[in-house]
């Protein structure tokens, strides 16, 4: 397929998500699925981390749904459903790949021009060229998933690499979530004190920071590394 096939290919699809975002009433959805596990108790969280699992492994981005957590339960118990459901689907896909439609992933590496170098690197470093790829994603989270199936790398070591590497990008997108749910209350009345903003926008701060500085860590050492596999011919 040509690089003009691609790009409109791409367009359409940008172009239709555009079109379904404003003629469908996907916002209510969101919203009243929202409400919905809001109001279901301990069991609304489990349903929520359910449908995040669902869309990530059909390639759904997840951004939005961590937000959601954030902004549904509020940073705690956001951060456990999503970083829980985010490992859990971490989890499935690599299996996926590995065990029951290893072809049909090959064939998607194949057309991913990142993957060869991922498995070279994976193979001669393991699990710690696993955290850098999730602190900084060269590759989309949905897809990486499975890719990872295809690598050397061991299941265990894998899935406890990814469950600590993403949880900084997960504390980020729930807290934006959290601080967007307190901003909603505020508008309602039911405001913080000026303690609880100042405790919550220092979180934020330091959780941006944090997010910042180990994304351009893991990409100087991913860049050091393939210096490294291209100059010994690997």
């Amino acid at each position: 397929m040509s690089t003009r096939v691609r790009w409109a290919l791409g367009l359409a699809a940008v172009a239709a998500v555009f079109a379904a975002v404003r003629l469908l009433p996907v916002n209510e959805w969101l919203a009243g699925f929202q409400r919905w596990v809001a109001e279901a108790g301990p069991w609304g969280g489990v349903v929520y981390a359910l449908v995040y699992v669902a869309c990530a492994l059909l390639f759904v981005p997840g951004s939005v749904l961590t937000i959601g957590a954030g902004l549904v339960f509020g940073l705690a118990w956001g951060l456990v459903i999503v970083s829980a459901a985010s490992t859990a689907t971490a989890a499935l896909a690599f299996l996926i790949a590995r065990h029951l439609a290893r072809g049909r992933v090959e064939a998607m590496a194949r057309r991913n021009p990142r993957f060869e170098a991922i498995d070279r690197a994976i193979a001669a470093e393991g699990w710690k060229v696993v955290a850098l790829l999730r602190l900084s994603p060269v590759v989309p989270f949905s897809l990486s998933n499975y890719l990872y199936g295809l690598t050397p790398v061991r299941f265990w070591p894998y899935l406890a690499t990814s469950w600590a590497a993403m949880l900084p990008g997960t504390a980020l997108y729930v807290w934006l979530g959290a601080a967007g749910g307190a901003a909603a209350a505020a508008g309602r009345g039911e405001g913080r004190s000026p303690w609880e903003w100042v405790l919550l926008g220092a979180g934020l701060v330091a959780t941006v920071l944090v997010t910042v500085l180990l994304t351009r860590a893991a990409r100087r050492q991913l860049a050091r590394l393939r210096v490294e596999g291209e100059s010994s011919g690997t």
